[in-house]
């Protein structure tokens, strides 16, 4: 369903960005979606009259973002979670962070700002100042429970052994079976989206690098995109190039990590982990003496990327072919495990259903059937160019989601040597000013699609930044795939996801 298809549908003009009344806006939503065009991002602006509420649906040629406006004294719209799922987290965090109130939301408990933060605070407001030092607040955050006989509670973490970040995990059993998982999140916010308000493109930087420690070149390059779609700058078909290089090499190592990791600390197969991990630490070694940062800082830049030299494409050849030769070896003996296999399969079982009506995203959605993938139904960078095999499984559980990560890598790898050999010629970064305009920038990261919409001011600072996670669409699934299954598997069908809580913890 193209851009133009759906705002007829609407029976409202306009192209890209669309202004509905705000008492419209879940019925216009609703056919959106009916239509077939997804729900992928929720945000909100402060305007002078009031705020603004954007809702953005991917389309077959783009996106298209419906807007509501919402007066200052009574920012309220009916709610879009009571008919798609997929809303139900952004519009909890607009009300924390705005004020903003979808009326009719089944579920009004507070979703970054629960518990230590006083009731009433709005931080994304423009008379919040980001060096604010809260008084420390004990709000009460009512978990879910389930009672019965012989049901029993179980709650994990939020502080976990290792080096694990904070997440708290509350199981309702009987005996070993899960019966409900609820997890709440956001114990270690760090306002990204408030710290780059002011900052030129150059000076916020840094932070988007650090929103996912394991996923620099996805956020970077997002954010770049965005910035420069705002200002209208083109950048060469080298840095294109470039681009699809850090990001497939970003992909690359996350699906070498993670199948060694399901395999070895998700069910005790060591040799998994111990010889995933032993390549990815060539891989690191590899990114340090090309780019100087083992997690790809620096590769992706605004206007472009870090070049290459001919040195680094044998460089980078001779690293990739030794862990696909490894990694065929591997996963040889991975499929030929009997009691690995058994333990990935119809364990943590995620529905086409339940996949689309979440919004989920990345290998979670395509395990389980979902076809949408940024590289291929909103090419950037020189995608479209190369072109991608988008690869799904049916079979929504764990074994699926490791069968994906296997193809994946496959593609990844023949992605990264069609770039080496069809590398243009030039220069491989555009000197730019960025001007005042605002755009979406949208990427198919190793976890997922990163949506970002910028909005730059007559100087070129940031006004507005949101971003969106993969990993913030996806935590909700764990109620849909844990229930039914029995407590050990928590861990594998959690490393089976592998999300993140920094990117989910703006």
């Amino acid at each position: 369903m193209t851009i133009q298809s759906l705002t007829q549908r609407i029976g409202i003009a306009g192209k890209d960005f669309v202004l509905v009344p705000r008492d419209d806006l879940h019925r216009h939503a609703e056919v959106c979606v009916e239509a077939g065009a997804p729900l992928m991002f929720m945000y909100a602006t402060e305007e002078a009259n009031g705020f603004v509420v954007h809702v953005v649906f991917s389309a077959e040629d783009g996106f298209l973002t419906l807007k509501a406006e919402l007066p200052r004294d009574d920012p309220t719209y009916p709610s879009l979670t009571r008919s798609i799922m997929a809303a139900h987290w952004y519009e909890r965090l607009m009300h924390d962070q705005f004020g903003i109130v979808a009326e009719g939301h089944p579920d009004w408990r507070r979703l970054i700002h629960h518990e230590n933060i006083p009731e009433g605070t709005h931080p994304l407001r423009k008379d919040f100042a980001w060096n604010t030092k809260l008084p420390h607040a004990n709000v009460p955050y009512p978990m879910h429970a389930v009672t019965g006989k012989g049901i029993y509670e179980v709650p994990v973490g939020p502080i976990h052994a290792g080096i694990i970040e904070p997440g708290h995990f509350r199981f309702n059993v009987r005996g070993e079976r899960i019966l409900t998982l609820e997890g709440k999140l956001f114990f270690k916010h760090k306002g990204v989206e408030k710290l780059v308000e002011g900052k030129t493109p150059e000076e916020a930087f840094p932070f988007i690098e650090r929103i996912s420690g394991d996923m620099v070149a996805g956020h970077a390059l997002a954010f770049a995109e965005a910035v420069e779609a705002a200002s209208g700058v083109a950048i060469s078909a080298r840095a294109k190039h470039l681009r699809v290089l850090w990001s497939e090499l970003e992909r690359a190592t996350a699906h070498v990590f993670d199948m060694g990791n399901m395999g070895g600390n998700g069910t005790g197969f060591t040799f998994m982990a111990a010889q995933g991990f032993r390549m990815v630490e060539d891989m690191r070694r590899l990114y340090q003496s090309l780019v100087g940062h083992r997690f790809l800082r620096g590769a992706i830049v605004l206007g472009g990327a870090h070049d290459i030299s001919e040195g680094d494409v044998e460089k980078i050849r001779a690293v990739i072919d030794d862990i696909e030769r490894d990694m065929k070896k591997v996963l040889a003996i991975a499929y030929g495990s009997d009691g690995l296999m058994e333990r990935f399969e119809t364990t943590g079982i995620l529905s086409l259903e339940a996949a689309k009506a979440y919004g989920a995203r990345g290998t979670p959605a395509r395990a389980s059937g979902v076809t949408l993938d940024i590289r291929t139904g909103h090419p950037y960078a020189a995608y479209k160019e190369l072109g991608v095999s988008v690869v799904t499984e049916k079979g929504g559980d764990v074994a699926a989601r490791f069968k994906v990560r296997d193809r994946e890598l496959t593609e990844s790898f023949r992605l990264i040597r069609e770039v080496l050999r069809t590398l243009p010629k030039g220069e491989a970064k555009t000197n730019s000013n960025f001007k005042q305009g605002s755009a979406l920038g949208a990427v198919e990261s190793w976890r997922g699609a990163i949506i970002d919409w910028v909005r730059l001011d007559a100087e070129g600072r940031i006004d507005r930044c949101a971003i969106s996670d993969p990993s913030f669409c996806n935590w909700s699934l764990f109620g849909e795939l844990a229930p039914g299954n029995i407590v050990p598997d928590f861990p594998l069908c959690n490393k089976s996801l592998n999300l993140s809580y920094s990117g989910t913890d703006l």
